[in-house]
C-alpha cells in the first residue's frame, strides 16, 4: 500500500507507485485526494482489506498520528518510512506490535533489489 499517494507527477509517491507497478507489485493507493496513477485509483477511503505485505509511507509525521491504530490493525509485515516521514514514536509502536519499521527509500530499495 502506498499511504499518502498523490497524482502529482512531481511527488515521490507518484514515482514510487509507477516503479512498484514496473516491478509487478500489487498496490493499493490511499491519499487525501481522489485521483489516479497509471490506471490505479487513489482512494480517499481507508481500505478494509487486511492482507498487506508493506505499507510505504508518504505522509508527514504530524499527520501520521491519526492513522497509527489503522496501520497497526492492518498488520502489515513492514512499514517503510520514506525520507521526510521518519517518526520515532510510530516506529516504536509498530515494533511493539511485531511490525518491521524501516527508515528507507522505496525507490532505492526497488532499484537495488532490496524491496
Amino acid at each position: 500500500m502506498v499511504f499518502g499517494a498523490s497524482s502529482n507527477p512531481e511527488r515521490y509517491s507518484f514515482i514510487a507507485t509507477n516503479m512498484l507497478k514496473e516491478f509487478n507489485h500489487d498496490i493499493v493507493l490511499y491519499g487525501n485526494r481522489k485521483g489516479e496513477i497509471s490506471g490505479t485509483l487513489i482512494s480517499v477511503e481507508l481500505p478494509i482489506e487486511k492482507d498487506f505485505d508493506t505499507v510505504t509511507l508518504y505522509v508527514n509525521p504530524k499527520l501520521q498520528t491519526d492513522f497509527y491504530e489503522f496501520i497497526i490493525n492492518l498488520k502489515p509485515k513492514r512499514v517503510i518510512f520514506n525520507p521526510g516521514t521518519e517518526n520515532a514514536e510510530f516506529k516504536n509502536l509498530l515494533q511493539q506490535n511485531q511490525i518491521e519499521a524501516m527508515e528507507a527509500c522505496t525507490l532505492v530499495m526497488l532499484r537495488t533489489g532490496q524491496y
